[in-house]
């Protein structure tokens, strides 16, 4: 029987059982077939990957979500990747700025820009780890390469200025690669700097130079030369060897929860900074180079030529006219020319990624001879290893050399004066050269030609620096990691210094049996080893609550030791006088060494943050510190502290809220604490001295079993927002900051009994600092050829010492009339260093000066803390151009004008030297015979506002095959101030401390500003 085969069916098995298994085995292979062309039935999805101001991304992380398919962009920002038929969306991940997760929908174009924006889910780094934006609890601002000043920059402290609420950044001095001052929401260092701690990846800086430290061009290094215009020069900054553009963030830490895992280093805040990685993909290079010109920003008003000669009729004078016309800090001056360049190379794949960078920077300073160079290098590898990619190892190296030449410039000099003071100083009716054309020097006279000041001194320095370390870690799971870190920051500082003995200066000037010329040899040398221990836990512990946690040990190791020489009577010897030493009287040399007791650190610390559904957060730290800095009876200190924060607008009650995207509440106390001050403080020390015929020891400083930490409690409430689709985002926050347990030198009152030595003690006395910070931004225009966005911070701040019973005095003014006079004090219900002298009324009759209370009575009449600082920036950028704009400023602080008081006073004229141009337009003729002193006449307003940076860029884009990226820019730094203060900048803060007690807010004679402007390139190969 013919049977036909049913239709619809491909076949038919007669043989059941075995047709059956049979069939069983084709259908597994057809599913299995079509399973494998569903899986490779993919589609390519290209596109470009840009920034909000419409720069290409190199390096953009690609993924097709929830698969492990991955791409990256390329040196065009461009990218091709393959997504399987499941992949529904493609997630784009780039370091800083926000990731962004876009739906495919059948496209095979997808152009996106990254921004930074307020990404809630980008990560922060803190302390010890990372954590998402929108877990943080405490006062914490990160500063990106992209928003960071612009520049010829040094120092990484100089990328920050303005840029931070609650953050003041002084220049103290205009010398390249002079120190600066960092305060982070008030002062509160009665010893020390105040300066915060410096973490560059995990590792944490030592906070000190080491460049020795010297007297103003004369015997510079460290050493007593018992000569008259000697003095300290300015210090150095530690941040000096890092090249600012190897940074990729900086985060500063303000309140207590943010700083308490640093425990006994946090006082003063702390800055986090980590420095560029590379990328996976192809190997890219990056280039910038830059050159521009610096010159004098303000100069102060003397008399000229003419205006001196007039000065002499007006006051009946006859002598001292020489009949030229000399403009002397003209003479010393000059334009100065900088260079920068910098190469990375970065690049890896599978996880493995490295950048190494090089630079130079060569920058002249506007005072002739003196100037700043900079050779650095870079690396930094972060590796995988194991099938499983659990075992890793990151490497980071850091090595720079820097070689300064320095002006004689002093902060203490005498009445002889250092450079500046001088050429203020010197008559302009008298030339500064022999009619040979050699620099005229007056013998046996006080008055120094500056001219043959700077020809005579030689002030050079050179600190080279080295910082490494290796991180290996192991992923235990997924959810618990492993790191340990291994770090040693060793750097070494060398000084000579000299002045030939041609130099009128007394203890210089060759006289009599004495042949003349001085010189200092000196050697400092830092190093700082770190091991730190971290167990990391991040994981879903139960229904949404998530615990983000780590514990960790750490040990820290200091060493500090250096040594010096000083020489006399080298004489007309034609070579440098350092390196004949030998070659003076052994009577004439001496030689001094030191090695500071052992400091060592220990500590336990531990942090966790639970997130309770992305709305109720709470973090905890405590850290144990113990160090051999403190008594026996307080050798560890503990810091905990605790935070909460409510994310109000994931609320259920808040989502048809449209216009509000972020509302969050912050709240925080906690401690934290500062072991700033001497090594071997708290112990009996004494130190080995040559005496007569022998050796002896000599007391150093007392014991004190009992010396403890010093400690900041600090409560800190906050609130963040954001506006309109983030156009509009910003911060408030209110800190009350108290300081106890201040660490001071107690001095013996002199004449003392010998053997008698300082004892460090803790006072009495609590540093108040309480204020309210504002932080708003803004993006007016964000569209495709437009963009313009403004940024402001304001900082409201009040300083107080409190429950202080005894009055310390500091702020030691110098020059003539004024030795052993001291302008500042602390003192209970003042603000720290508060001016206290006499009250100036006017001039009588006589042209003498007038106190109130026959200036027998000192009172408080200025306060060197502004009690407002101030930051504004604007970027525009319209199609290829772009411009920036940076301010800052301070309200309501005080500057004593120590330079006006003693260095051009009216009494000069009478012995030929020039005068401040105002003093003859007083309605009252001052009488030459007014004795200098100290008073308010010369307290000034302080306040002011500074474009401090301006950049116009243009972008040209990829050029040819090679160059990808190319963007020109001028950039000026340091362009305008807005002030009534009459000095050189009122951005001032020469160091005026009194038995390390420091100052604030006084001038005198410092190494002026500049004002720059370069031109640069940037690309990409």
């Amino acid at each position: 029987m013919n049977e036909s085969l049913p239709k619809k069916k491909w076949f038919v098995f007669l043989d059941k059982p075995k047709s059956q298994l049979l069939q069983k085995t084709i259908v597994c292979c057809l599913a299995l077939l079509s399973i494998n062309l569903s899986v490779y039935a993919q589609s390519v999805v290209k596109g470009v990957v840009s920034d909000n101001e419409k720069n290409t991304l190199i390096g953009v992380t690609i993924s097709v979500t929830g698969t492990n398919v991955r791409a990256m962009t390329d040196a065009n920002g461009k990218y091709a990747i393959n997504v399987p038929a499941n992949g529904k969306s493609l997630t784009f991940s780039y370091v800083g700025l926000q990731s962004q997760t876009i739906d495919i929908n059948s496209r095979t174009t997808v152009n996106i820009t990254l921004s930074s924006g307020t990404d809630l889910e980008a990560v922060t780094i803190v302390g010890y780890g990372a954590v998402k934006k929108s877990d943080m609890t405490g006062a914490a601002t990160t500063i990106s390469a992209k928003d960071f000043n612009k520049g010829p920059l040094i120092a990484p402290d100089q990328l920050i200025q303005g840029k931070v609420a609650g953050v003041q950044m002084i220049n103290n001095s205009g010398q390249p690669g002079g120190a600066s001052t960092v305060r982070i929401r008030g002062n509160t260092a009665v010893t020390g700097t105040g300066q915060p701690l410096y973490v560059v990846d995990g590792v944490a800086l030592d906070g000190r130079s080491a460049r020795p430290t010297g007297n103003g061009g004369t015997a510079t290094a460290p050493g007593t030369n018992n000569l008259t215009a000697s003095g300290t020069s300015a210090q150095g900054n530690p941040l000096n060897f890092i090249n600012p553009a190897d940074i990729e963030s900086m985060e500063i830490l303000k309140d207590a929860s943010a700083t308490a895992i640093y425990g006994s280093r946090a006082a003063y805040g702390v800055v986090l900074i980590t420095t560029k990685r590379g990328k996976s993909g192809e190997i890219k290079v990056d280039v910038g180079a830059s050159a521009g010109v610096s010159t004098l920003a303000r100069t102060l008003k003397t008399l000229d030529g003419n205006g001196f000669r007039n000065a002499l009729k007006q006051y009946g004078l006859t002598t001292n006219d020489f009949g030229d016309n000399v403009d002397a800090m003209k003479s010393i001056m000059r334009t100065g020319y900088n260079q920068n360049y910098s190469v990375a190379v970065s690049g890896g794949n599978d996880g493995n990624v490295f950048r190494v960078s090089l630079g130079y920077q060569n920058q002249q300073g506007i005072i002739k001879k003196t100037d700043f160079k900079k050779y650095s290098g870079a690396f930094n590898g972060n590796f995988k290893f194991l099938e499983s990619k659990k075992l890793g190892l990151d490497v980071n190296m850091i090595s720079s050399q820097y070689v300064e030449n320095l002006a004689p410039i002093s902060t203490d000099a005498g009445f002889t004066g250092s450079l500046i003071g001088q050429a203020l100083s010197w008559n302009p009716t008298r030339s500064m050269y022999n009619a040979d054309g050699s620099v005229f020097v007056e013998k046996n006279s006080t008055t120094i030609n500056p001219m043959a000041m700077l020809e005579a001194s030689s002030d050079k320095s050179t600190v080279s620096t080295i910082l490494g370390s290796v991180s290996p870690y192991y992923k235990i799971t997924p959810w618990l990691e492993f790191r340990m870190l291994a770090s040693i920051n060793y750097s070494t500082g060398i000084r000579r210094a000299s002045t030939r003995s041609f130099l009128n200066l007394t203890g210089v000037e060759a006289k009599d049996d004495f042949l003349g010329g001085v010189a200092s040899y000196s050697n400092t040398e830092l190093i700082t080893q770190q091991f730190t221990n971290t167990l990391n836990f991040n994981k879903e512990i139960a229904s949404k609550l998530n615990l983000n946690a780590i514990i960790g040990y750490e040990y820290t190791n200091y060493i500090n030791r250096g040594q010096n020489m000083t020489g006399r009577g080298f004489g007309d010897a034609a070579v440098d006088y350092t390196d004949i030493f030998h070659a003076v009287a052994p009577a004439n040399r001496t030689a001094n060494s030191y090695n500071d007791p052992a400091s060592q650190l220990q500590s336990y610390f531990a942090r966790a943050i639970f997130n309770y559904d992305n709305k109720y957060l709470l973090t905890a730290t405590f850290r144990a510190d113990g160090s051999t800095k403190f008594g026996s009876n307080n050798r560890y200190g503990y810091f905990p502290s605790f935070a909460a924060a409510w994310n109000i607008k994931n609320e259920s009650f808040m989502t048809d809220v449209a216009w509000l995207n972020q509302l969050k509440l912050r709240a925080g106390y906690g401690k934290t604490g500062n072991q700033e001050f001497p090594a071997g403080a708290a112990q009996q020390r004494y130190d080995y001295v040559y005496v007569g015929s022998g050796r002896t020891l000599v007391a150093v400083n007392n014991k004190n079993p009992d010396l403890k930490w010093q400690e900041d409690k600090q409560t800190n409430l906050g609130v963040d927002f954001g506006l309109f689709g983030n156009k509009i985002t910003g911060s408030i926050d209110y800190f009350n900051k108290e300081t106890t347990g201040l660490l001071f030198p107690l001095i013996p009152i002199q004449p003392a009994n010998p053997g008698v030595a300082t004892t460090w003690i803790n006072l009495p006395g609590t540093i108040s600092n309480k204020g309210i910070e504002l932080t708003l931004n803004a993006n007016i225009i964000d569209k495709p050829d437009m963009t313009f966005s403004l940024g402001g911070n304001a900082t409201f701040i009040k300083n107080r010492v409190k429950k202080l019973s005894d009055i310390i005095k500091t702020g030691s003014l110098s020059g003539q009339g004024l030795s052993g006079v001291t302008l500042e004090v602390l003192q209970q219900g003042l603000p720290l260093f508060a001016m206290v002298t006499r009250e100036f009324t006017g001039l009588n009759a006589a042209g003498q000066s007038q106190y109130t209370e026959d200036g027998y009575k000192s009172y408080y009449l200025g306060n060197p803390n502004p009690n407002v600082i101030l930051g504004f920036s604007a970027n525009f950028r319209y199609k290829k151009v772009t411009f920036g704009a940076n301010f800052n400023g301070s309200l309501g602080q005080k500057i004593y004008n120590n330079t006006a008081n003693s260095v051009l006073p009216i009494s000069n004229l009478g012995i030929g030297k020039n005068i401040a141009s105002n003093l003859l337009n007083s309605p009252i003729q001052e009488s030459l015979a007014n004795p200098i002193a100290a008073s308010s006449r010369y307290i000034e307003n302080g306040s002011y506002v500074k474009l401090a940076n301006a950049t116009i860029g243009y972008s040209i884009g990829n050029v040819g095959k090679i160059i990808k990226g190319m963007n020109l820019f001028v950039n000026g730094q340091n362009l305008f101030v807005i002030t009534k203060y009459s000095g050189f900048d009122p951005e001032v803060n020469v160091d005026k401390s009194v038995n390390g007690v420091p100052s604030a807010g006084i001038e005198y004679i410092p190494y002026p500003s500049s004002r720059t402007f370069n031109f640069g390139v940037n690309f990409s190969l």
